[in-house]
């Protein structure tokens, strides 16, 4: 159709073609929305297992050295979100780092941020975040995950209105949708 209108000087076609192939790419986007809106409510129940698997990985590995990066995730995720070990403060106590160093206590990213004189030691619990970090991490990735299951409604909900929108000014519109910009005259 668009190859007809370009050869034949048939602006009408162009457009036409134009709008066809708009209206394709509308709708692929729209399709990948809803797909994300499914996928999003399908497998946000699944997070929680992905999780719990990765974390109890990250911990095991966890050395306490700085330029580990596990090490430093767990670090940062424990003090971000205030929270220590798996489920409490107590899962350190099975992990190889706690069994190697011997020394009774739990990373420093444990102690709460009110504890001044923290030193990450069990015989002290009330200095430590007594949440594990598990729950928080699962809550704050469903979360995201709502964000993008609502925005990806709203951008399909906008894009539908959008469509409803251009088919009632289409429908409304009587006779040419074209005219000639010069109406007379000579062609220079």
């Amino acid at each position: 159709m668009g190859q007809c209108g370009i050869t034949s000087s048939k602006t009408v076609l162009v457009f036409l073609n134009l709008i066809f192939w708009f209206v394709i790419i509308l709708l692929l986007v729209f399709v990948t929305e809803v797909v994300v809106v499914v996928l999003g409510y399908v497998y946000r129940a699944k997070v929680e297992n992905e999780v719990d698997r990765s974390i109890q990985k990250v911990y095991k590995t966890y050395n306490g050295t700085n330029p580990d990066a596990a090490s430093r995730a767990i670090d940062y995720v424990q003090r971000q979100l205030h929270c220590c070990g798996i489920h409490n403060y107590s899962d350190w106590e099975n992990t190889d780092w706690f069994k190697e160093t011997k020394n009774q206590s739990v990373p420093l990213s444990c102690c709460r941020e009110t504890a001044s004189s923290c030193n990450g030691s069990l015989a002290h619990p009330s200095d430590l975040y007594a949440e594990g970090c598990e729950a928080l991490v699962v809550k704050k990735l469903q979360e995201i995950m709502m964000h993008v299951i609502w925005a990806a409604l709203a951008f399909a909900a906008i894009q539908l209105l959008g469509g409803l929108c251009a088919c009632i000014l289409l429908c409304r519109s009587r006779g040419p949708t074209y005219k000639h910009l010069i109406t007379g005259g000579t062609y220079a």
